[in-house]
């Protein structure tokens, strides 16, 4: 496949190209080479203050008729022009996602189709908003008229992770701007390049200046003083939760509200009925997918104890299928994980479970096949107990914790058995059962569950 050159860029603000204030740079690693391709702007205080106005300027411009209050139709008119260009430009940002961030370049292809997909079911919605504009509210006296007006919130700052770098910044930039907001996105400093790209588009389609605005850099550095700063009106954080919490603290200050998706332990039941080979390509799919790092991934299997040993047996072998390579081979499935620091933390996490009592099954370890590059082998870890690091934290990297069950009970108490609430999945060729276990509730975590279902 050959080789995409790494664009150099600045800070977008104010619809240009700025150097940072401090004139302060990240080197671009790649996962799977480990060697430095090129780097991103880094972005401090000073810039976000320059950042924040332009958004608040580009909000107010013309008492807010150029963009925060002009016609959904207008708006939805800009969101269809980004998505044609990344239409027009999704193998060159499939291959700088892959490059970025390790994801095999198959999957950056697809997360592309995804974001243009978005922009334009954003597009739908702006457009919507027109006819909803002015509805009136019944009353019981004809002296009142009352009616409802939808109106942007204002300034947004929208801070987004690593794992799917340009999507997740378009689950929170497309709304925003189709709502009529004006935008800061602050990207992960570890894969920031599609969102450089996605401001060269905005540009290119001739966006009103300042009403996204994108600023790479640290966390302490610039996201910090973005979330806290007292003219943007809402923050929107996908990452940790403890970032996240320390978002909400700041928040709380100000009554600003606030909307995170944080980190996940997401269980996957296989009761006895199932497909074996079936439910073992889903749940090798459910945890590995992304080279595991999906907040959402379903990284506890909780499986029947009357199939465990012939079900993890074909686990085992749909696992070493898995081609594992440099993510922009053809055929990859499992590439790096994104940094050296979270290569490190990974192998940590599967060490401490070894010397808690716990077994791994297989993985654990860099593939032989490959001396460089934050690789790991996809991992199953058994013998696992409910108070192990293992089964109770967010790994975010191609690792399964295993343990069994004797009753639908035991299963459900055992998947609502953790601090998080972010997804689950059922497997069952019991549809009544699926329904059932699905709708059980955690006291604690309110789980969401989904159900999937052989048959």
């Amino acid at each position: 496949m050959a080789a995409v050159p790494i664009p150099t860029r600045q800070l977008f603000i104010g619809g240009e190209w700025k150097h940072p204030v401090l004139n302060k740079r990240i080197p671009v690693i790649n996962p799977a080479t480990e060697e430095i391709v090129g780097d991103i702007p880094a972005a401090t205080a000073e810039d976000v203050e320059v950042a924040v106005e332009a958004a608040h300027s580009a909000f107010n411009r013309n008492r807010g008729k150029d963009w925060a209050f002009a016609s959904g139709a207008f708006r939805a008119k800009y969101l269809r022009a980004i998505a044609a260009k990344v239409v027009e430009k999704k193998e060159v940002l499939a291959k700088l996602e892959s490059i970025d961030n390790g994801k095999p370049y198959d999957e950056a292809a697809w997360d592309m189709d995804d974001v243009a997909g978005c922009f334009e079911y954003y597009a739908d919605l702006a457009e919507g908003l027109d006819s909803k504009q002015g509805t009136p509210v019944a009353l019981p006296m004809d002296t009142f008229k009352s009616h409802v007006l939808r109106e942007p919130i204002g300034v947004v700052a929208l801070i987004t992770p690593w794992n799917y770098p340009m999507l997740m910044a378009t689950w929170k930039v497309a709304p925003a701007l189709a709502a009529g907001c004006t935008a800061i996105l602050k990207p992960s400093e570890l894969s920031s390049l599609t969102c450089l790209e996605l401001a060269a588009i905005c540009q290119e389609v001739g966006l009103p200046s300042g009403v996204l605005n994108i600023l790479t850099g640290l966390g302490p550095d610039a996201g910090a003083p973005l979330a806290a700063h007292p003219n943007v009106d809402k923050v929107a954080f996908t990452g940790s939760t403890a970032t996240g919490s320390r978002i909400m603290t700041g928040a709380a200050k100000l009554v600003k509200p606030v909307s995170m998706e944080l980190g996940g332990k997401s269980p996957i039941v296989v009761f006895e009925d199932v497909d074996l080979d079936k439910a073992a390509e889903w749940t090798a799919f459910g945890c590995f997918w992304t080279n595991g790092q999906i907040c959402s991934a379903t990284s506890r299997l909780i499986v029947h104890e009357s199939i465990a040993a012939a079900f993890l047996d074909r686990l085992v072998k749909w696992v070493k299928n898995i081609k594992i390579s440099d993510p922009m081979e053809e055929g990859c499935r499992l590439g790096p994980v994104v940094s050296g620091g979270q290569y490190e933390k990974i192998l940590k996490f599967i060490s401490t479970a070894k010397s808690e009592g716990a077994t791994i099954l297989t993985g654990g370890a860099r593939p032989k096949h490959l001396n460089k590059g934050f690789f790991i082998e996809p991992t199953i870890i058994t013998d696992v107990t409910t108070s192990m690091q293992i089964w109770r934290e967010e790994v975010f990297g191609p690792v399964l914790c295993v343990k069994t069950f004797s009753s639908e009970e035991e299963a459900i108490d055992l998947a609502n058995d953790t601090h998080y609430g972010l997804g689950a999945a059922v497997i069952s060729n019991d549809e009544e059962r699926c329904d059932r276990v699905s709708k059980v509730r955690s006291k604690v975590a309110k789980a969401i569950k989904r159900r999937v279902c052989n048959g």
